[in-house]
């Protein structure tokens, strides 16, 4: 029908930002790339991160093993497609989860309020206090004998990560949704009688949702980097479990005489975070059309508008 107005929903709207930002396309690009290579990247070699390769012992990329084998004769290739598969399992699981338990306490203490959010906030702050490196540490190693029988190292480590990630945002969601009671519809609804679980659902999280997709970028970088760092220094994954973290660290000391079982891992790494880092920002620029950069995109597109528009002036006189 002509005439008539197209109505765009806003999803679709920063969905078109996104697209149209073509670093952050490239950091989503890079990102599906690793981790359809942790997948699917294994079954492009006969080997794997257990089987010994009597006759290839500390070997350079070959054609045979196409980033080298380690000093105990394992196919690097191997090791790193399961490195990158754990430490990407391990980022995605604690971003996710982190911000969805942030999200509901943190909406659940603004709304009831009272002696509710004062005792929510008070289990918040002692944990908050509570020391994550310790706590790890212990978990990982002889305190946690139990749970390390049942549990694999990887696994123990998400729950770790989980108990310490959510924290600060949920604090932060509780101020937010604090400013949201004030607002009419929600007050509606309370008058209404809405159940305060739907109120939660359908009209504090709905409103947050900007904070809470980048959060979650965020949150699955953090859990990346702290999965290489306690890993790095001993007390993340363990062997014979892989990570990033456990590569890295493992082959710190023999940079001079492997490198390349250091740079592969860690160059995975960087691509990893720094694709994630992308993708931030890209979502940043989207859901804030006001941000720094789509701020200086705007001021490059008015100032061609009007070179272009003096050229056309120039060309009529």
């Amino acid at each position: 029908m002509e005439g008539a107005d197209v109505v765009i929903g806003k999803s679709t709207i920063i969905f078109r930002r996104f697209m149209r930002n073509k670093t952050a396309v490239a950091g989503l690009a890079i990102f599906l790339a690793l981790t359809l290579f942790s997948f699917v990247g294994g079954y492009f070699t006969p080997w794997d991160k257990e089987t010994i390769d009597p006759f290839n012992i500390g070997m350079p990329p070959s054609a045979e093993h196409y980033l080298g084998t380690s000093q105990a004769g394992i196919d690097l290739y191997a090791m790193t497609v399961e490195g990158t598969r754990i430490s990407i399992l391990i980022g995605l699981v604690v971003g996710l989860v982190s911000v969805l338990i942030a999200a509901v306490y943190g909406c659940t203490m603004a709304y009831f309020g009272g002696k509710v959010d004062k005792l929510m906030l008070f289990v918040l702050e002692a944990l908050i206090m509570m020391p994550a490196l310790l706590v790890v540490a212990v978990a990982t190693s002889g305190g946690g004998a139990g749970l390390k029988q049942d549990l694999p190292s990887w696994l123990l480590l998400i729950i770790v990560l989980l108990v310490f990630s959510w924290m600060g945002t949920a604090r932060l969601i509780r101020s937010l949704s604090m400013s949201l009671m004030q607002r009419d519809f929600v007050k509606a609804a309370q008058y209404m009688g809405v159940p305060p679980r739907r109120i939660i659902w359908r009209h504090l999280v709905p409103n947050i949702g900007s904070l809470l997709v980048l959060d979650i970028t965020r949150g699955v970088t953090a859990a990346i980097l702290a999965e290489v760092a306690f890993s790095f220094i001993g007390i993340g994954i363990k062997l014979p479990d892989v990570s990033l973290g456990v590569l890295i660290g493992g082959a710190t000391s023999q940079v001079q005489t492997f490198p390349w079982m250091f740079w592969v891992p860690l160059t995975v790494m960087f691509l990893l975070t720094g694709s994630l880092a992308m993708m931030n920002d890209g979502l940043r620029d989207a859901f804030d059309p006001s941000s720094s950069s789509s701020g200086k995109a705007r001021k490059k597109r008015a100032r061609n508008n009007g070179t272009d528009q003096s050229l056309v002036q120039k060309k009529a006189s």
